[in-house]
């Protein structure tokens, strides 16, 4: 009978570099919630809502975040 070993890969990033990775990705996804809806369904009619501050600060600046902690989950170092 053979003796078979199993051989564990390591991963490319560590725990930490995955958590942050899922915290930037829920950033981004926010940011894209609240950028979403907010139009009118007949064209003649001019909607203020899109032009609230959700989609003009809040949005673009959650998604810019959650690129930031991307770029940094994908630098971060781990530990070995």
């Amino acid at each position: 009978m053979k003796n078979e070993t199993t051989s564990q890969q390591e991963f490319l990033f560590g725990k930490r570099n995955y958590i942050f990775m899922m915290i930037g990705i829920a950033f981004i996804a926010l940011g894209f919630i609240f950028m979403a809806g907010g139009g009118s369904e007949d064209p003649n009619v001019f909607n203020e809502e899109i032009y609230n501050w959700q989609r003009i600060r809040l949005a673009p600046t959650l998604v810019i975040i959650g690129l930031g902690i991307e770029i940094y989950a994908i630098l971060l170092n781990p530990n070995k």
